[in-house]
C-alpha cells in the first residue's frame, strides 16, 4: 500500500535523516532514500526538499529518491554576497549526480526546480550532461515568463528595495503571501507555515531571497533556450498542475498546450501552487500512472 505521509514526520527528523555534499566551499543538504530507479526531486522557491515529505514514504517504495536543498534554500548554506542563478543550481545538481555516478535519472520538479530542469534539458540536448534524463514531471512553474503573474511580495523583492524588503520580511507577511497561492480548501496549517518559515530563516535566509529571486529575470533572458528545451523534449513528460494557482495556473497551462503539447497533462482544478503538498494522494496517483505507462512503452 502506497503511504502518504502525515503531520507526524517532523522537520527536525527530516534534517537528521539527511546528508551533505560540498559545492565548492558551500555545504549542501540532501535527502536520499528508497530503492529502485533514481528519481530526482527538485523543489521550488522559497521552500526546500521538505516540500516532498508528504510523498516521500510512498515514492520511496518504488524509487531511489534524490532531493537536494539547492544553494540558498532550506538547510543548505546561504552565502550572503552571492550571485545566485538557475545556471549555477543546474551546475550544482549536475555535479552532484555525476559525482555519485548516476547514469539515468527521472525528474520530478516544481516551480524554481522546473526551471532548473529546463536548463538540464537544454544541456542534454547539447550533449553536455554526464547522465540521461529518462522522464520529466513538472508542477506549477513559470515555464513561459510572458504569462507569469508574480504576487506583490515577489515584485517587491525583485525591485530596487529588494534587500530591505527581504531583511524586513515578517512571519505574518510570509504567511499571508503563501496562503494566497494555495487553494481555498487546501490552505497550509499553522504547523506547515512554521516549518516553511523555519526553513526560510535558517542560516539567515532572509538575507538572500532578494538575490535568489532574480531567477524571474533569468527566465526572460533565457526564454528561447528554456522554452526551446521543452519544445524539443524527446523523453516522456507529465504536467501535474494546480489550476487554482494565481501565479502560474490555468494561463500557464494554456500556453503549454499552445507551444508544446496537449498530451500528458493532469489538471487539479481546485489546487493551488503546490500540488505535491496540497494534494499528495492525487499527485502520487498521476505520477505512478505516468511511470506505469512508460514501463509499458505507452508514453
Amino acid at each position: 500500500m502506497d503511504r502518504i505521509e502525515g503531520e507526524s514526520h517532523g522537520l527536525q527528523r527530516w534534517q537528521e535523516a539527511g546528508c551533505w555534499f560540498m559545492y565548492g566551499e558551500h555545504a549542501v543538504f540532501s535527502r536520499i532514500g528508497g530503492r529502485g530507479e533514481p528519481l530526482l526531486l527538485i523543489h521550488g522557491f522559497p521552500t526546500a526538499s521538505w516540500d516532498w515529505h508528504r510523498l516521500w514514504p510512498a515514492l520511496s517504495e518504488h524509487y531511489r529518491l534524490l532531493a537536494p536543498d539547492m544553494l540558498g534554500f532550506g538547510f543548505s548554506d546561504k552565502p550572503q554576497d552571492h550571485d545566485y542563478s538557475i545556471i549555477e543550481q543546474a551546475d550544482l545538481i549536475q555535479g552532484w549526480l555525476e559525482q555519485m555516478g548516476e547514469e539515468r535519472v527521472h525528474v520530478m520538479a516544481h516551480d524554481y526546480g522546473a526551471t532548473v530542469t529546463q536548463e538540464l534539458l537544454a544541456r542534454q540536448r547539447e550533449g553536455s550532461l554526464g547522465f540521461r534524463l529518462e522522464s520529466v514531471a513538472l508542477m506549477n512553474a513559470a515555464l513561459f515568463p510572458e504569462v507569469h503573474q508574480p504576487i506583490l511580495i515577489q515584485k517587491l523583492l525583485l525591485g530596487p528595495l529588494g534587500g530591505l524588503v527581504s531583511r524586513a520580511l515578517t512571519r505574518r507577511v510570509f504567511e499571508n503571501s503563501l496562503g494566497r497561492i494555495f487553494g481555498a480548501a487546501t490552505q497550509p496549517t499553522a504547523r506547515d507555515i512554521e516549518d516553511f518559515w523555519q526553513l526560510l530563516i535558517h542560516n539567515n535566509g532572509r538575507g538572500v531571497i532578494h538575490r535568489i529571486i532574480h531567477y524571474m529575470e533569468e527566465r526572460r533572458v533565457h526564454r528561447h533556450r528554456w522554452v526551446g528545451a521543452l519544445q524539443a523534449i524527446d523523453q516522456p513528460a507529465l504536467l501535474i498542475w494546480g489550476g487554482a494557482d494565481p501565479v502560474s495556473g490555468a494561463p500557464m497551462l494554456a500556453r503549454y498546450r499552445e507551444l508544446v503539447s496537449d498530451r500528458g497533462i493532469a489538471l487539479l482544478d481546485d489546487i493551488g501552487h503546490y500540488p505535491h503538498f496540497e494534494a499528495p494522494a492525487e499527485t502520487l496517483q498521476h505520477y505512478l500512472a505516468f511511470r506505469r505507462r512508460i514501463a509499458l512503452g505507452n508514453d
